[in-house]
């Protein structure tokens, strides 16, 4: 039974600092591909950074630079730290796995960016 608990959201100023965390109870990593996804008001739902067997494979142009996906194997969570935070990266955030046809999400993780 895999599921995905998000944390770390918050409110920031721009140029703040903040690490998302996620707890991936029943995820293999070197199995799962690993997601961290996001959501603003009025968008669709865009994929921000992907993470295969510890290995970062994919980062938006948007956060390129900024953010770092990140796993931790012994503890089972995954990460998102995410620097130089701009007013656009305002979103919801979420935890996703995909093992073969196998869809799992996070509930989310608010983060806000205002100064």
């Amino acid at each position: 039974q895999v599921q995905l608990v998000e944390s770390g959201g918050g409110l920031v100023r721009p140029g703040a600092s903040l690490r998302l965390s996620c707890a991936a109870s029943g995820v293999i990593f070197s199995i799962h591909d690993m997601h961290w996804y996001r959501q603003a008001p009025g968008k669709q739902r865009e994929l921000v950074a992907a993470i295969i067997n510890s290995v970062p494979t994919y980062y938006a142009d948007s956060v390129k630079g900024r953010f770092t996906i990140s796993t931790d194997n012994d503890k089972n969570m995954m990460y998102l730290q995410m620097n130089n935070l701009k007013p656009e990266d305002a979103a919801v955030y979420y935890c996703h796995s995909r093992h073969g046809l196998r869809n799992y999400w996070g509930q989310g993780t608010q983060v806000t960016v205002s100064s």
